[in-house]
C-alpha cells in the first residue's frame, strides 16, 4: 500500500479555517484531480466546474470577513439521487432530466455549514444494485482494483472518497448502499438513524427504507459531515432526537458487551460468509477483545424480517418509476421489480409498515443482552466489473443476496449502522465489518469505532495506484 495522502474533511476545513489555503486554491485542484481521474474511475455523473468555483470564491470572501462554520470552502460530493439547485437529478437512469430548481433539505444544510458542491456521484438505476454501473453512464470502478466495482448503490461517492478526489461524499442506504461500497473501497460509512439526515422532498425514501448517509477515510471525517447534513424540513415524518457525532468520536466507548453476528438474517436464497472474509471479522472481534470488550457469538432474532423488507423495497421503485420521465429506457429489472411493487402496495405493504413496532420490540429486546452487533457487512468481497450487469432478475437477485446477506435488516428497522474497515482479502480487495446499534445509537457506534481506528490506524492505508492526481497537503 502507498502512504500517500490527501487531507482528509477534518483537516481541510481547518486548513481553511486558519487560512493556510484558500478555498479557490483546494477546488481548483479538486476539479483537476476529478478531471484528471474520470476517465479511469468515472465517480461523477455531474462535475459542477463553474458552480462549485463561485461558491468556492464567496466562501474565501467569508473566511476574510472572519466568518465561521463547520466546512466552509471545504469541497464534498454528493450522490446523484440527491437535489442540488440548477442540475438534474438523474439517479443513474437513461435520458435527459431537468435541472431541479432548489436543493434537497441534506445539501441546503451542507450549503449552510458552508461546503462546496463540487458534483454529484455515480449511482446505479434507483440504486437497486450492489454494483454501479449501466447504460447511462457506464461502469463506475474501485481505486483499490480497477477490475472491480467499488459497490453500490452509492459506488461513486465510495470510489471518489476512496481515490482522494473529494475528502467525504454523501450517500444514501436502502439496503446497504452506504456500508456496502465503504466496506469494499476500505471506508467509514454511516448509515445513521431514519431520520437523522433528511431526504426531503421526499418524506420517506422507499417507504422508509433508504436515509442518507456519509462516507470517509477516518470516523471525525464522516462524524462531521455527519453533523453538518443531520437535520430535519419542517414536514419530514422521521425527526430523531439531535445527537452530537463529532464529539463522541473522541469519547471512551467504556466496556461493552458485543454480539458478534456471523450468521446471515433470514434470506429467501442461500448466502453464505466467504472464509476469508469471516477470518478478516474474527480478527476484528478478537481486537474488540483485546481492547476489554466482552464479545461473543450472538445472533439477532431477526425471524423472517425479510418479508418486510420486499414489499417496501419493491413498493418504494413502483413510486419512483411511476414518476420516471423515459419509463421506456429503464433496465427491464426495474420495471419487472416495479410491477412487483405495485402487487404488494395495498395490503402487504401496511402488513410491513405495521410489523417494524413488532421487530423493534423484539430484536430491541436483543440490546437488554448486548450493546452493539458487530456483523460482516459482506459475505464476499467486490465482485469484477460487469459481473452482475448482464444478468436477469432472479440471477441478480441470487448473486446480490450471496455477496450481500447482511446489510439490509437494518434498513427495515431504521436504526443507526457503521461500516469500519475490516482489511483485505485475496490480496488486495477491501472487506468491511458493521457495527450495529438500537434506535439513535450512533454516538455508542461512533466511539467504538473511533476506538478501532485508533489501534488499526486503516486510514494509512491508501489504494496502491492513484487514479486521482495527487494533491500536496494543506
Amino acid at each position: 500500500m502507498t502512504h500517500d495522502r490527501s487531507p482528509g474533511l477534518v483537516e481541510t476545513a481547518r486548513a481553511l479555517a486558519d487560512g493556510t489555503i484558500t478555498s479557490r486554491a483546494l477546488v481548483e485542484r479538486t476539479l483537476a484531480r476529478i478531471g484528471t481521474s474520470q476517465d479511469a474511475l468515472n465517480a461523477f455523473r455531474i462535475v459542477r466546474t463553474e458552480a462549485a468555483l463561485a461558491e468556492a470564491d464567496a466562501a474565501d470572501q467569508e473566511l476574510a470577513a472572519g466568518i465561521r462554520t463547520p466546512l466552509l470552502g471545504v469541497p464534498v460530493a454528493v450522490k446523484d439521487d440527491m437535489d442540488v439547485a440548477g442540475e438534474p437529478t438523474a439517479f443513474g437512469c437513461r435520458g435527459e432530466f431537468p435541472a431541479v430548481a432548489r436543493d434537497g433539505e441534506a445539501v441546503r444544510r451542507l450549503r449552510a455549514a458552508g461546503a462546496v458542491i463540487v458534483g454529484k456521484t455515480n449511482t446505479c438505476e434507483f440504486g437497486q444494485w450492489p454494483f454501479t454501473e449501466g447504460p447511462a453512464f457506464g461502469a463506475t470502478r474501485n481505486p483499490w482494483s480497477p477490475e472491480h466495482t467499488p459497490g453500490g448503490s452509492s459506488g461513486g461517492s465510495a470510489a471518489a472518497v476512496a481515490a482522494g478526489l473529494v475528502p467525504a461524499a454523501l450517500g444514501s442506504d436502502g439496503a446497504g448502499s452506504v456500508r456496502i461500497p465503504a466496506s469494499w473501497t476500505h471506508l467509514v460509512g454511516i448509515k445513521p438513524q431514519r431520520g437523522r439526515i433528511s431526504t426531503w422532498p421526499r418524506g420517506e425514501s422507499f417507504q422508509g427504507i433508504t436515509v442518507n448517509g456519509t462516507l470517509a477515510r477516518t470516523v471525525a471525517d464522516a462524524a462531521l459531515l455527519l453533523d453538518a447534513a443531520s437535520g430535519n424540513h419542517a414536514l419530514d415524518p422521521h425527526r430523531p432526537p439531535a445527537v452530537d457525532a463529532r464529539a463522541a468520536v473522541g469519547r471512551d466507548p467504556g466496556r461493552l458487551r458485543i454480539a458478534l453476528a456471523l450468521k446471515p438474517p433470514f434470506t429467501a436464497l442461500p448466502a453464505r460468509l466467504q472464509p476469508e472474509v469471516r477470518a478478516r471479522i474474527v480478527e476484528l472481534a478478537e481486537k474488540l477483545a483485546d481492547l476489554g470488550h466482552t464479545v461473543e457469538e450472538a445472533d439477532p432474532p431477526y425471524g423472517q424480517i425479510g418479508l418486510t423488507f420486499v414489499p417496501r423495497a419493491t413498493a418504494g421503485l413502483a413510486e419512483r418509476v411511476r414518476e420516471a420521465p423515459f419509463p421506456a429506457l429503464l433496465d427491464r429489472r426495474t420495471r419487472d421489480a416495479a410491477r412487483l411493487g405495485g402487487l404488494l402496495g395495498g395490503l402487504p405493504l401496511r402488513a410491513a409498515r405495521r410489523a417494524e413496532a413488532v421487530l423493534h420490540r423484539r430484536i430491541g429486546g436483543f440490546f437488554t443482552s448486548y450493546d452493539v452487533v458487530l456483523a460482516p457487512t459482506t459475505a464476499a468481497p467486490p465482485p469484477r466489473i460487469g459481473a452482475m450487469l448482464g444478468l436477469g432478475g432472479l440471477a441478480t437477485d441470487r448473486a446480490m443476496i450471496a455477496a450481500c446477506p447482511y446489510a439490509w435488516p437494518w434498513n427495515v428497522l431504521g436504526w443507526p449502522g457503521v461500516n469500519v474497515p475490516a482489511g483485505f482479502v485475496a490480496g488486495a480487495l477491501p472487506v468491511g465489518a458493521q457495527l450495529l446499534g438500537p434506535a439513535n445509537s450512533e454516538p455508542l457506534l461512533l466511539s467504538l469505532a473511533a476506538q478501532l481506528e485508533s489501534e488499526l490506524r486503516w486510514h494509512e492505508s491508501r489504494p496502491p495506484q492513484r487514479a486521482a492526481v495527487d494533491s500536496p497537503a494543506v
